[in-house]
């Protein structure tokens, strides 16, 4: 008999897969194995990859998705090994994972499953690697978000145990499925997964029948995975909050309670999590509708008061206070039907046009129902009111809170943590990639003696001992490990002891085909610039920014120009912003534009639209910035274009010139 089976259930995540698959290798050393893998009838050529790169392993091809038990019960069916092991696909093991658990198991007798202490990719606790059944209280304390608000409270953080020490090993109910060890003598009493359970809850009611057995179920902080949750769920149709608490109903009913109460309480939490999922979704129309609700009906209170008079003393008593919602609803209605409110943006042109269309509508309106037309001087003010307090509310959204507006224009400021010529090559690939946007600050290798040589453009800034203070002092917001380079086991190392950084860890897979992270896969090649639909193109944006470039040039030319042009003269004013003043007439005559691509950049063969005196070019604080850094900025720029965004550059360009950053 073998020591370690591992049973890996696949859907649609090739690239995350093949990351695992290649974390194996190192980890199943010293250890006789046998990889078996279920693919669940994915349609990202899974199959077809795993097949070519990793030969080893045992491949079995569902034609259909048969659900996470289902399809880990045929793994067991195949498998032999002494322990089982029930791993995610979206995971990567460290070097000593399996031979931390297998010593465990053989010290622990009277363990018969257990799990190991799983990582977020940012390094904190994922907190379902360890929790509690979820019976009447365990459930209320969840579902009303008290374990939340007290997780360190004994009494109301039973269900993810965060009242007890993450770095301790002890027993729990549960453990996570992403990682789940179980004894083949155990499977052989109490047998597989329960299929009832299409996804979640087949782990609870595995460690549950364990338990059942008389064996107990631990978790194990001393080693620990990194797990990128939910990556099989985001690609397939499944209403991911309704099947999760299913699936809890179905473990109370089946072990603990039929009580109706119980029942009650999961229900509920069913529809308060899809209320919650549905506010967080829209709240980009939520907010506005009820923003707009409210200073609709204080605007035409306010034209009210400024327009009454002896003659007109203002709305009947009998018509309030219809008077001033029903005319909200009516433009608010006017608005949704215009597309004015959308999930993703707050639009300021489109809900200045539905006004428009609001006003004709209800002047139209009164025309033709006289005993509502009490006074169109109150719907004309009113109006006028709307117009500047819909748009100034949505302008300081954009501008100051950023509500409704993505900061596309903030640099991911990056380290790639390698050496030798794969760390090179990862660089290259970083910086050609124009899907990705990011600040290369330097090269994290192993020696010491390398720090302030240069590898291509990247300088070695430090070392894997140093990492967490040079994530500090750069001001890092993500890291980049290359697999081929560093391995898995310093990869781990590093992560635990940059906790708390709040940095996102991404890994190159091995070839450097690709790189994943949480909730991304970007792939290296593949890539055409030619099929990229580019936002400075649309007609409508192009329309906008040339009525922006006229507007502001025009008043700039007549005003500021003629003082900045005669101070040149004088006292031979220099300096950025006197350069750009000099530069503004052509934005006038529409030869340039107050934000755009750097001139005479490259790629010339693209419309990336006129020429800026400032753009992405000057705000960004580019590391050693190359030609292919300063084309990959024109392209983003281009096809990320909005108005928004250049006021977002404009401000950090005088923001650079008097702050200096």
């Amino acid at each position: 008999m073998i020591d370690l089976s591992i049973i890996i259930v696949n859907y649609n995540v090739k690239e995350f897969i093949l990351n695992l698959l290649a974390s194996l290798q190192p980890a199943l050393k010293d250890i006789s194995s046998e990889i078996i893998v279920v693919d669940n009838d994915s349609e990202d050529n899974s199959v077809e990859a795993i097949r070519s790169k990793h030969p080893e392993v045992i491949l079995v091809e569902n034609k259909k998705n048969l659900g996470f038990g289902a399809a880990n019960n045929i793994g067991l069916e195949k498998s032999t090994g002494k322990y089982i092991l029930f791993l995610n696909p979206d995971t990567i093991v460290r070097q000593n994972t399996f031979l931390t658990m297998i010593k465990f198991f053989e010290e622990n007798p009277s363990a018969g499953l257990a799990g190991c202490k799983i990582l977020n990719p940012d390094g904190s606790l994922q907190l379902p690697c360890r929790r509690s059944f979820p019976g009447p209280w365990t459930s209320f304390t969840k579902l009303t978000g008290l374990s939340t608000i007290f997780p360190k409270s004994k009494l109301f953080a039973k269900y993810n145990l965060t009242y007890l020490d993450e770095n301790e090993t002890y027993e729990v109910d549960a453990v996570s499925g992403a990682f789940m060890m179980i004894r083949r003598e155990v499977y052989d009493k109490i047998g597989g997964f329960d299929p009832i359970f299409f996804m979640y809850g087949e782990d609870l009611d595995l460690c549950y029948r364990t338990q059942k057995e008389g064996y107990k179920v631990y978790y194990v902080h001393s080693t620990e995975i990194i797990h990128y949750k939910g990556e099989s769920t985001k690609r397939s149709t499944l209403d991911e909050t309704n099947v999760f608490y299913k699936a809890m109903q179905l473990f109370v009913k089946k072990h603990l309670s039929s009580s109706i109460i119980v029942q009650l309480v999961l229900r509920l939490a069913i529809v308060l999590r899809k209320i919650f999922a549905f506010a967080n979704l829209y709240k980009l129309v939520i907010v506005p509708v009820f923003l707009d609700l409210l200073f609709f009906i204080l605007s035409i209170r306010w034209a009210e008061s400024i327009y009454s008079n002896e003659r007109w003393i203002g709305f009947p008593e009998s018509v309030l206070p219809g008077v001033y919602i029903f005319p909200a609803i009516f433009q608010v209605a006017v608005s949704l039907l215009s597309g004015a409110y959308k999930k993703n943006t707050l639009s300021v042109l489109r809900i200045l046009s539905s006004l428009l269309l609001g006003f004709v509508l209800l002047a139209f309106i009164t025309f033709f129902l006289k005993q509502y037309a009490f006074s169109r001087a109150v719907l004309l003010i009113s109006y006028i009111i709307v117009v500047v307090l819909f748009t100034v509310w949505r302008i300081v959204s954009k501008l100051i809170f950023k509500f409704g507006l993505s900061d596309v224009a903030r640099k991911t400021r990056t380290l790639l943590v390698g050496f030798g010529d794969s760390a090179e090559t990862a660089a290259s690939k970083l910086r050609a990639n124009i899907n990705s946007y990011q600040n290369l600050i330097g090269l994290v290798e192993l020696s010491k003696i390398d720090i302030g040589k240069k590898i291509g453009p990247l300088e070695i800034i430090g070392t894997l001992d140093t990492l967490k203070r040079v994530i500090i002092e750069k001001r890092i917001d993500e890291v980049i490990f290359n697999a081929d380079s560093i391995g898995y086991e310093k990869m781990f190392a590093s992560i635990a002891d940059c906790q708390g950084t709040n940095v996102e860890f991404l890994v190159t897979g091995h070839g450097l085909d690709f790189m994943v992270g949480k909730s991304i896969v970007t792939m290296f090649d593949d890539m055409s610039l030619l099929k990229i639909n580019y936002n400075i193109s649309s007609p409508l944006y192009r329309l906008t920014k040339n009525v922006f470039d006229l507007i502001f040039s025009f008043i700039l030319t007549v005003t500021l120009y003629p003082i900045v042009a005669i101070m040149r003269f004088i006292f031979r004013l220099k300096g950025n912003l006197s350069q750009m003043i000099m530069e503004i007439p052509k934005v006038l005559i529409l030869k340039k534009s107050f934000v755009g691509p750097q001139e005479n950049s490259e790629p010339k063969d693209l419309f990336l639209g006129r020429s800026g005196i400032t753009g992405l070019w000057f705000v960004e604080d580019l590391t050693n910035k190359t030609s292919e850094d300063v084309k990959k900025l024109n392209i983003f720029y281009a096809k990320n274009y909005n108005i928004w965004l250049d006021l977002e550059i404009l401000g950090k360009t005088f923001s650079k010139i008097f702050l200096g950053r």
